[in-house]
């Protein structure tokens, strides 16, 4: 346990240069997004945001790999996982570990990026400084042994950059150096500044339905830009449902899609939580929908 309270723990002397170089030079290379407008660089930004953030982290990393909210086929969890590696938040086994920590120990000095030690540190700070997403082997083991068992994931893991730079190539070979910074850097950019708005901004403004031990709100405009994803409250409160917006009101698209996916019976058993049951039941599915 000891090494799990000291992994949570930032250490000012500990920069990751590595990473400091790299989240730098995408935003450099992002800013010639502003004079290189076409239709066809924007489709083609917004498709690989889609398939990246939305399939990848929002479905894949997150409502699958993290929580189980759902249980699908072996390549259908292989080629969410590989569509996660495109957003460039490191591989599926460091996501989810990282997640399950900040779960487990949320808004407490254990969790990785807690707001309480600051809103950049929670956005962006804590990617820069300690031990980040480089988990101990220890931790990995204990937190995801599950994914630890799939040999593709342990690759992807640690190969995860192959995708986006293979993607990137084929930008740069079909529209050209415009296209690969509006759906290479430009898009990546954009996908991190999302995702990191759930670890800040949904702890600290929003509304709260439930009063869980920790500071989660919900946050329509981060719902909005991360497919669902900031419906966040909610979701700490009942973290296995895959169905993050409880209303109509509460719009979800990840949801949405998780709904197509189950009628096409390529994902089964779905978590879903329902406010007039009070149930978190794959048989509740219909229900809560």
């Amino acid at each position: 346990m000891q090494n799990v309270i000291d992994f949570g723990r930032p250490r000012a002397a500990r920069y990751n240069w590595n990473t400091i170089f790299f989240v730098t030079l995408f935003h450099l290379a992002a800013i010639p997004v502003f004079f290189t407008f076409s239709w066809q660089n924007f489709v083609a930004a917004f498709v690989l945001w889609w398939v990246g953030a939305s399939w990848g982290i929002g479905i894949g990393y997150h409502r699958l790999l993290t929580h189980r909210g759902f249980t699908t086929s072996r390549w259908m969890t292989r080629l969410l996982a590989t569509f996660g590696t495109l957003a460039l938040q490191s591989g599926p086994i460091s996501w989810v570990t990282t997640h399950r920590l900040h779960h487990a120990f949320t808004d407490t000095d254990k969790d990785p990026h807690s707001p309480r030690k600051g809103i950049w540190w929670s956005h962006i700070g804590w990617i820069f400084e300690g031990v980040s997403q480089l988990q101990p082997e220890s931790v990995r083991q204990r937190y995801s042994p599950d994914l630890i068992r799939d040999p593709y994931l342990v690759w992807i893991d640690k190969y995860y950059y192959v995708p986006t730079v293979i993607i990137g190539l084929a930008l740069f070979a079909f529209g050209g150096w415009a296209m690969l910074v509006w759906a290479g850097f430009a898009r990546v950019v954009m996908s991190w500044h999302f995702t990191w708005m759930v670890n800040s901004v949904t702890h600290l403004w929003g509304s709260r339905r439930f009063e869980t031990r920790d500071d989660s709100r919900n946050n329509g405009l981060v719902a909005a830009v991360t497919f669902g994803e900031g419906w966040h409250n909610n979701h700490h409160a009942y973290p296995r449902s895959a169905r993050h917006g409880l209303t109509w009101k509460e719009f979800d698209i990840n949801w949405i899609q998780l709904r197509i996916l189950e009628k096409l019976g390529l994902i089964d058993n779905v978590y879903a939580y329902d406010l007039v049951t009070e149930s978190e039941t794959p048989k509740q599915m219909q229900k809560a929908a």
